[in-house]
């Protein structure tokens, strides 16, 4: 039985036409998590939109396992500068 916050790897990537072996290389890169049930793998749903992301980079863009790495990286950077000009922000906002 699936939990309703998981997807089935094979199904997504039937659904998607892309290799099962593609989805297994990120996860031993540790890009994604797979949840493993019933000998079944499964991804969670919050995952999906990153996914995604490395499918179009990989597909798409022919980028390959250490390039998607690296960007992935570089844009876990970019959001925590973000949020931390966002606080950075707030915090000159109560000096003016």
């Amino acid at each position: 039985m699936q939990p309703d916050n998981l997807i089935a790897v094979e199904e997504f990537c039937a659904k998607h036409n892309i290799e099962i072996s593609f989805v297994s290389s990120l996860q031993r890169t540790g890009l994604i998590e797979i949840t493993k049930i019933e000998d079944a793998g499964y991804i969670y749903i919050e995952q999906l939109h990153q996914l995604e992301k490395f499918i179009r980079f990989y597909y798409e863009l022919e980028i390959n396992l250490e390039g998607i790495e690296s960007i992935a990286h570089l844009l876990e950077q970019i959001n925590a500068m973000q949020d931390e000009m966002i606080v950075l922000r707030n915090r000159l906002r109560l000096y003016e």
